[in-house]
């Protein structure tokens, strides 16, 4: 226990300490002197309602400047689509400036099309200024005035900045165009435009660790803070007054239960048994594809492990807005740092079940979750790299993916497996299970596998539901999630639920003299998963504005994989609670 409360102590400060390096590496904490330089990086442009096509920003034909570099990237950064290069303005520290050119630009008729077809489609642009995002549209669209059924685009050329400053910081920047200073894109002819910028310094009395306040006010939660915890409250409260009615009923019907098999044990041995008692001589028969089963488990407990990670640093403050590809190397270190877990759960689940081939059940393990992704991803890649988008990985970072999957994953998986493989524990049995397997009486249409796992997601996903909608709007939109306690609530109630609901079922499964409890308790766990994948459905076409082959594919490619690793996690989650469930009622009676 103290090794392992060590390895995890030590994982903990690893990862804090890679992201205080990315941290002190971005530069965030820099003093600046008057007239001195202040970094500004360009970053990417999209359409603004499809957030997973995004592209390099001077793949508009945009001023360039004079010296044109790549910023170097963190992993985490590349895996977020940003593609950071120098900008073509210049902002020095406190520096004002009035209408300052950028550059003058003949534009080609191919240029004109291209900034049209982008101002078309709302495209907006992101920057970073000392490490502040700001962003901006390029341009608008105007009915004509002679023919309102047609429509004029315009291309913004003049920004102005507007920037907060605090004694010998920067605090704030704001960039806005000017409504007035248009180019008339409609026609395919060339244009002549002339890009400028205007620059106004202001001082604010807010301190530099406050900063990126801003953004968290940006976002939906707090303006409706007081609504949105009522709501989860509400639900939660729900959801526990209707799992505490449900468990009240499972205990009073067990108590009679074990009311019942006491007094026929007294009144005569030899009467016939009935309900879950009469199967105890099969309850505990190992299941059929034990080596695919406890592979499942053993990826499940890896995302459970790679979850409560996440939340722990989303709940020190890893995680504020615009950390940016923080999330993401969170998400890669710690799933390849957890491997071991996955291979010690399964191959010693495997051994418990008196499974030989512990090879094939390590390749099962590593390949239950990390298959699926890795074709996903190549799948998804190639549409990026069709469409140019910066979601394309780079070579080298798709090398540095898979030397981490070669160099630290796949080892310790191994090295897991080997332990959990060596592991002397023993499948904990209460009751003898019988040579011969009895007979499943028929059973009606509501107690098969696929209306079990119907009613077993519904409970868990209205416990979730609400707080969906707020997690979907900040992965696939603009919106900013800040308030990860109220997430990690939730999803404490989603495991509560998850796991009495696979129990209850489990019961009346057994009291139907149905002893296949195993697979059906660890899918009965994981249907919620299914059930969020519905809803993918309609936030897509309900909700969202999302348009065009790449971001559909995205979006549901994406959203597929984590739904898989949703199945996979609660599953585990709900066999888990079957099982010490099963463990319990079977050790408090007497079976000969």
């Amino acid at each position: 226990m103290l090794k392992k409360m060590a390895v995890i102590r030590w994982l903990v400060v690893a990862l804090l300490l890679v992201f205080r390096i990315q941290e002190v590496r971005s530069g965030a904490d820099h003093k600046y002197k008057e007239k001195e330089e202040v970094p500004i990086y360009a970053n990417k442009v999209g359409p603004f309602h499809n957030p997973s096509e995004t592209y390099r920003f001077f793949d508009l034909p945009f001023c360039l400047p004079d010296h044109l570099k790549e910023k170097p990237e963190a992993l985490g950064e590349v895996l977020n689509g940003d593609r950071l290069v120098s900008a073509p303005y210049k902002l020095p520290f406190m520096v004002e400036k009035e209408s300052e050119t950028v550059c003058r630009k003949k534009l080609t008729k191919q240029e004109v099309l291209k900034f049209r077809s982008a101002v078309a489609k709302d495209y907006y642009f992101q920057m970073y200024y000392d490490d502040l995002p700001f962003w901006g549209f390029l341009g608008k669209v105007e009915k004509d005035k002679n023919d309102p059924s047609e429509e004029r685009f315009y291309l913004f050329k003049h920004l102005h900045f507007e920037i907060l400053y605090n004694k010998d910081r920067v605090i704030e920047i704001n960039a806005k165009a000017d409504p007035n200073a248009v180019v008339d894109l409609t026609e395919d002819k060339e244009v002549e435009v002339e890009f400028m910028y205007t620059v106004r310094w202001k001082e604010t009395n807010i301190p530099f660790e406050n900063r990126m306040e801003k953004y968290s006010q940006s976002s939906s939660q707090p303006h409706h803070l007081e609504i949105h915890w009522f709501s989860i409250i509400n639900s939660c409260v729900t959801v526990l007054l209707l799992t505490g009615f449900l468990a009240t009923i499972l205990m009073r019907v067990l108590k009679n239960d074990f009311v019942k098999y006491a007094h026929d044990e007294e009144a005569a041995d030899d009467q016939e048994e009935t309900g879950w008692k009469y199967i105890h001589g099969d309850v505990f028969r190992y299941p059929k594809y034990k080596s695919l089963f406890a592979a499942a488990l053993g990826s499940g407990t890896q995302l459970f492990s790679l979850a409560l990670f996440i939340f722990g640093l989303a709940l020190v403050g890893v995680f504020y807005p615009y950390n940016r590809g923080a999330l993401f190397t969170a998400l890669v270190v710690i799933y390849a740092l957890t491997s071991g877990i996955a291979g010690y759960t399964a191959a010693s689940f495997y051994h418990q079940l008196e499974g030989t081939n512990w090879v094939r059940n390590l390749l099962l393990t590593g390949c239950l979750f990390c298959g699926p992704l890795f074709l996903t991803f190549c799948f998804l890649n190639t549409v990026a790299i069709a469409y140019t988008a910066t979601a394309a990985l780079p070579f080298g970072t798709i090398v540095v993916i898979v030397l981490i999957w070669s160099l630290v994953t796949s080892p310790l998986l191994v090295l897991g497996g080997i332990a959990g493989k060596n592991s002397k524990a023993e499948f904990q049995a209460p009751v003898r299970t019988t040579k011969y397997p009895r007979e499943i009486p028929p059973l009606p249409w509501y107690r098969k596998t696929i209306p079990q796992m119907a009613m077993a997601g519904f409970l868990p996903f209205s416990a979730i539901y609400i707080e969906l909608y707020y997690i979907f709007a900040s992965v696939w939109g603009h919106r900013i999630y800040t308030i990860y306690s109220i997430l990690f609530i939730v999803f404490i109630i989603l495991l509560i639920v998850t796991a009495f609901i696979t129990v209850a079922l489990t019961y009346f499964q057994l009291a139907a003299e149905d002893h296949e409890w195993w697979w059906r308790s660890f899918l009965c766990g994981g249907s919620t998963g299914v059930f969020i994948y519905g809803y993918c459905l309609y936030y897509y076409y309900e909700r969202s504005d999302m348009s065009g082959f790449m971001q559909t594919s995205f979006f549901f490619g994406y959203m597929a994989c984590i739904c898989y690793g949703f199945f996979l996690m609660l599953g585990m989650i709900g066999f888990r609670a079957a099982l010490f469930f099963v463990r319990h009622i079977y050790r408090s009676i007497k079976c000969e």
